[in-house]
């Protein structure tokens, strides 16, 4: 019962803060106290605990690294016209009306090419989210999105991590696996496209185009090799390279032509890489500004903080008492109702999208025997709702980037559709 009661005080934290638009930094130090408190009664010493800490945030350090590139690699291609170049070429491409279908697609396809939602919102994400700018479209929805195309490949490309994570847990073969992700996302992928389009159609008359062409051409020398940051990223990823690497050819790329192309300093893009890139132009910071490691501190001290739960709930037994509870629910009604609720709550707790997996498949692993099942359900529950957690990392990293708002999550439709197609099997 005191498990409950924390958890409910620290949402209660978490929701006041979003309430009051504070940063949610404020509510998960609050919830590491009330964590640590709840560790140091169950008779663990000071010292533990801070080695409970220490053993949580040493499992992120990847993340880490890729917290930092992103907010290198969209600053330096916003300096060395990479996204105004795209932009561009793709003028006589992109309507209003189809801008957000389109982010949708591209988004899932790079996603299912690198396998990562973090690496496609740094890259394709904000491309899309540039020439939805230049269009005058809600950053809001098209934030949305790019957020559920991102989160396509994340959940069945062969090379994510999450998809690799699941198998591991449950002892399933990934591409087995993949086959069955892919059959549940068929209709929630068609519902989405239909969605995205019909939002395009609906908001159309409210847009008022920018010329963007003209704008980036003051400021830029447009030619195709400045493309080739960005084509190096799908090209590589071919080749099944790690995701920091093509990220960081494409950062060099990108140097070389700001450089040599843009008229760039070094000085100069060494302080854009950590503070973003703000030009003097009114009208081009207007759809352009952004990126910088600077801009990912608040997602990096979320990052921390959160994993800092990892090892005080595994040590502790936190949620040993909510395992019953699911075990009873999936019992009563189907597997996947249990599923889906431990899914939220783990969502909601931990804050990022790989401790909501663990834990669902901790406290769920006897709610559904079969194993590849379970994997299934898995990839539908825990590895799409994380996502939509307003506090979660596993939104809050690809909104950053695109400078797009939280309620951007109310129009991911993409990651609603899925569990809720799932529930509706009642499978």
């Amino acid at each position: 019962m005191t498990e409950i009661f924390l958890m409910v005080i620290f949402s209660a934290a978490l929701l006041i803060c979003i309430w009051a638009g504070k940063s949610i930094v404020f509510a998960l130090i609050f919830g590491l106290i009330i964590f640590s408190l709840y560790a140091y009664e169950q008779g663990h010493t000071p010292k533990k605990i801070l080695k409970m800490w220490s053993e949580g945030v040493r499992t992120i350090k990847p993340i880490m690294k890729m917290l930092v590139l992103i907010g290198v690699i969209t600053a330096i291609w916003r300096a060395a016209g990479v996204i105004p170049a795209i932009i561009c070429y793709t003028a006589d491409f992109f309507t209003p009306e189809i801008i957000l279908l389109m982010s949708f697609w591209l988004c899932a396809l790079i996603s299912v090419l690198t396998g990562t939602a973090f690496g496609t919102a740094a890259t394709m994400g904000t491309i899309c989210a540039a020439i939805a700018n230049s269009l005058d479209v809600p950053i809001w929805l098209t934030g949305g999105a790019i957020l559920s195309g991102c989160y396509f490949g994340d959940r069945c490309s062969p090379m994510s991590t999450s998809a690799l994570l699941v198998a591991t847990l449950t002892h399933t073969d990934i591409f087995k696996n993949i086959v069955g992700m892919i059959k549940t996302a068929l209709i929630p992928m068609i519902l989405a496209s239909i969605f995205y389009y019909a939002a395009g159609i609906f908001f159309v008359s409210g847009w008022t185009e920018i010329d963007a062409t003209e704008i980036f051409a003051r400021a830029f020398t447009i030619r195709p090799e400045v493309l080739i940051p960005a084509i190096l990223i799908v090209v590589l990823s071919l080749f099944k390279l790690r995701v920091q690497l093509m990220m960081s050819a494409s950062i060099l790329a990108s140097a070389v032509i700001a450089i040599f192309i843009q008229g760039a300093e070094i000085g100069e893009l060494l302080k854009i890489s950590m503070f973003g890139f703000y030009p003097d132009d009114e009208e081009l910071a207007k759809i352009l500004s952004g990126g910088g490691i600077i801009s990912m501190t608040n997602v990096i001290a979320i990052v921390c903080l959160s994993s800092c739960y990892a090892g005080i709930f595994g040590a502790t037994g936190f949620l040993n008492s909510l395992q019953k509870i699911l075990l009873e629910t999936g019992k009563k009604f189907f597997p996947f109702a249990g599923i889906f609720i431990a899914a939220i709550v783990t969502s909601m707790i931990s804050c990022n999208q790989t401790l909501a997996i663990m834990l669902t498949h901790q406290l769920c692993q006897n709610v559904e025997p079969r194993a590849d099942i379970l994997a299934i359900h898995l990839e539908n529950s825990a590895v799409v709702i994380s996502p939509l957690i307003p506090w979660s990392i596993a939104g809050t990293v690809v909104l950053t980037p695109l400078d797009a708002p939280t309620f951007a999550l109310l129009a991911a439709w993409y990651l609603y559709l899925i569990p809720l197609c799932s529930l509706a099997r009642r499978k």
